[in-house]
């Protein structure tokens, strides 16, 4: 059966009781649980002994998440952007791989909406994080650096040692080592190789795909998963529908609290 779509437009009373039970509110207002933006944000939010870990993509029609000359910056639309920050200021920490930090020199801080800063976690297996890294002078708390137990020193940064698997570091210690920090919900916004190693592990408890009206026709592709020869095999989440405005999200059921 086809989900219906449901328009999100965030109120303030709203937001302000999510952003309450960010702070450990045990409840909130029974008429907001009936409100779309509710739904689709209570889960982000939720306190429960598990956590809960949340993996965003923004991309094209064509699930392109930048061109192949590597410009990511108006694939989502605006109000994928809002959508975005809203996450962020609804979870403990934000991690991304060191790819995306290279690549995209991204702040991760909470701009476009009213709310706090995650603590910011940059998964770094072999040291190539910039000294001319934007979250290392921004005036907020530096990241995090979660790297492998041959990885370099750090000159002074918070670094979270995990074991490797192959060629990664693995994604249920590194979700194990920030939960036991106090780091229980979690928003990964990727890249797409880090994204696939979380999903590969069954550490997503939640997939939000936030789909922008823009055709790029090539460049890469916002997740990166191995090849399945039958649909059958493929992942078949339960999924909600999510009217945001500038964009469509794909609100994706992984893992069942």
């Amino acid at each position: 059966m086809k989900p219906p779509v449901l328009n999100v437009d965030v109120s303030t009373d709203t937001w302000t009781q999510l952003l309450s039970l960010r702070d450990g509110a045990r409840s909130c207002n029974g008429t907001v649980r009936d409100d779309p933006a509710f739904l689709l944000y209570g889960p982000v939010v939720a306190r429960n002994g598990a956590g809960h870990l949340l993996s965003q993509v923004g991309q094209s029609l064509d699930g392109r998440v930048a061109t192949a000359s590597g410009d990511a910056r108006d694939v989502s639309g605006a109000d994928g952007i809002r959508h975005l920050h809203r996450c962020r200021a609804l979870v403990d920490a934000v991690v991304v791989g060191i790819g995306t930090v290279i690549a995209d020199d991204p702040s991760l801080t909470v701009r476009e909406v009213d709310g706090p800063d995650p603590q910011r976690v940059v998964i770094d297996p072999n040291g190539r994080l910039p000294a001319s890294a934007k979250m290392l002078s921004d005036g907020h708390p530096p990241p995090i650096i979660v790297q492998g137990e041959d990885g370099p020193d750090r000159n002074g940064l918070d670094t979270i040692v995990v074991p490797r698997e192959g060629r990664y570091l693995s994604a249920v210690a590194i979700r194990q080592e920030l939960a036991r920090r106090g780091m229980h919900n979690i928003l990964l916004e990727g890249g797409g190789t880090t994204i696939a190693i979380f999903l590969g592990a069954a550490c997503v408890d939640r997939l939000h795909v936030t789909i922008s009206p823009l055709i790029i026709g090539a460049g890469p592709a916002g997740l990166r998963l191995p090849e399945v020869e039958l649909l059958s095999d493929a992942m078949r989440p339960e999924t909600h529908v999510y009217d945001i405005g500038s964009d469509v999200l794909f609100d994706c059921q992984l893992r069942r609290a």
